[in-house]
Formats: C-alpha cells, structure tokens, sequence
C-alpha cells in the first residue's frame, strides 16, 4: 500500500499517459488486469484556457478511481489556470499531474515537456502554482536530464519535494534518448530511499522480470506500463498478481489474445464512434498478435484494412481458422 497524497493505492501497476492511446475506452478496457492508477492523455493548459472542443474531450471521463488528469505546459500561472478549469469541468479528477518529461518537439519546443527539465526550480513553481489552486494532489513525471551532459534529476527531484509534490514518476531516459536503447535503471539505484515521496519507474516495461528488475534497482513503489502493454494486457495482470500474491502467470493464449483485441475495439468504439476507432486501432490491434506464429501477414491486414468492426471480425475469424481455434 503507498498514497498519492491522501489517495490510497493497492497494487503496482500505473497506467501511463500515452497520446493518443490511453484514452478512457482504453484505460476502462486495462482496469480489469489490475491497473492501480491511471493517468490521462496529456491535455494542453492553452487548450483548457482557449476552451478547445478537442482538449475537452480528454478532460471528461467517468470516475475510475484513482485517475490522474496530465497537464503540459511551461508557465505556473497558466498550470494554474488550466487546473481550475479541469477541476470545475469534471469532479472525477483525483489528482493532476505534470508533465514534464515529454520529449517531442512539438510539446519541447514550447519550453514544456522535458524542456521543463533544464530550469528545476521552475519545475517546482509550477508544481506550487497549481497545488495553490486546488486541494487535488499533484504529481510529476520527469526524465534523468536533457541529455547526458545535463542529468539532473536529482536536483529536479528535491525542487518538486520542497513545492510540495506528491510523487515523482521518472523515465530513466534523458530527453535525448527519446524512447531509444536501454533505460538507465541502474543510474536510479535506490533512488526511493533518497526521496520523502513515493516513486514510479517507467521505460521498457515489456515483461514481468523488467518490472522486478526496475523495482528491485529503484526501490520505487509502482512501475508505469505504457508501449509494453499496448496489446498485451496480460502484462499488468501479471506484474499485479506478482506483487500481490507472489504467483507467475503465464502470458496469455492466442485464442485470449483474439478476444481482447475485440474486447478492447468495442471499447473504443463505444467512446469514439466506429470509423473514428478504427482509425486509431490500427496501431493498436497489430500489437495483440506480437510473438504469435501464422500471424505476421494479419499484423499487416489490420493496419491496412481496418475499415469497421465487421472488417476487424473478419480477420480475427481468419486467424482463428488458421489456427484451429474455435
């Protein structure tokens, strides 16, 4: 058991933000594995201040305790505002948190995301800024630096602790790296013992011994599951299980993996509309037959030819036949 703020939380499993994929369809869908936290799609603080029909669409969601709206953004008084806003927009917001570990150009070149990272004590006022406003708690997700020449988390870390953060998610990445080679779990080594707030590693969560692996080196409290569990949804259920009953599930069949494909387009569906869902499964649903012999030329069908549920059953029909599964 660990808190965010005063939020109690069970489990190990946070559900990272990823843009346009961990939306509310998608995070209803993983609840069931055993997802401890979820944290929204990154929403803008000029898109909630402009009053943005598409940023509102991120903000509102049905309460699924504990889930955490993102915000990004550079300026604490503009943080400020947005989180006021959000606030009013939905009561089911249990916490905000910060992004300041992003590290497209799109996001960094506005000076926020990871760019936030170069100025720690501003990562601190917006932090403050925002808890000033609103009796939510507040969290952050942050990197190991800009690049290898300026890793300063630690000195970030200290400026969230003294604003009054109420825990740090970091990738063990620098801005630089992007999402490429191998996190650098090992420059975090017992990092949590040197904090005074719970910890939440996240990069290359793609198995059960990653999650150990991360959580052993770190201390940290949970680990985040982002690309690793797109399609594998078996993945949460078995970092959960871990540390909640020390059991080792094994991955999931082919005929489990066919049914959560279809399980999650109806999700998605029911909160997108169909045409708008298959759109965006197509980068989705390829990822659920990862691994599985006879199924490379469906992977490539799915991205091409997903069009409406009926074509998505089509193929899911086809592998089962192939597959002699009934």
């Amino acid at each position: 058991m660990w808190k965010i703020g005063n939020i109690e939380i069970e489990g190990r499993v946070v559900l990272a933000p990823m843009a346009g994929i961990t939306s509310s369809g998608y995070r209803l869908f993983n609840k069931r594995f055993g997802v401890a936290v979820f944290v929204s799609e990154m929403v803008s603080d000029m898109g909630l201040i402009y009053d943005n029909k598409q940023t509102e669409t991120y903000v509102k969601f049905d309460k699924l305790f504990p889930t955490g709206l993102q915000l990004f953004g550079s300026s604490p008084e503009t943080m400020k505002k947005a989180a006021i806003i959000a606030q009013k927009a939905n009561k089911n917001i249990d916490f905000f948190d910060v992004n300041m570990g992003c590290p497209v150009p799109k996001v960094t070149n506005s000076g926020a995301g990871s760019s936030l990272m170069k100025n720690p004590k501003l990562c601190g006022d917006i932090i403050r800024s925002i808890k000033s406003a609103t009796s939510l708690p507040v969290t952050a997700k942050i990197r190991l630096g800009w690049d290898n020449s300026s890793i300063n988390y630690l000195e970030v870390i200290k400026e969230l602790e003294k604003a009054g953060v109420d825990a740090i998610a970091i990738h063990a990445r620098t801005r630089k790296e992007l999402y490429l080679g191998e996190p650098h779990f090992d420059l975090l080594k017992d990092l949590r013992s040197k904090m005074s707030v719970p910890l939440i590693v996240s990069g290359n969560i793609f198995t059960l011994d990653d999650a150990i692996r991360a959580i052993n080196i770190t201390g940290a409290d949970a680990v985040m599951v982002a690309r690793g569990g797109m399609g594998n949804p078996t993945l949460i259920k078995q970092i959960d299980s871990y540390y909640r009953h020390g059991e080792k599930i094994e991955p999931a069949s082919l005929k489990e993996q066919i049914d959560y494909c279809l399980e999650l387009a109806d999700y998605l569906i029911e909160e997108k509309g169909e045409s708008l869902a298959m759109r965006v499964y197509r980068s989705i649903a390829p990822k659920f037959f990862n691994g599985f012999a006879n199924c490379k030329k469906y992977k490539t069908r799915l991205v091409t030819e997903l069009v409406s549920r009926k074509s998505l059953v089509g193929i899911l029909e086809e592998i089962k036949k192939e597959n002699n599964i009934n």
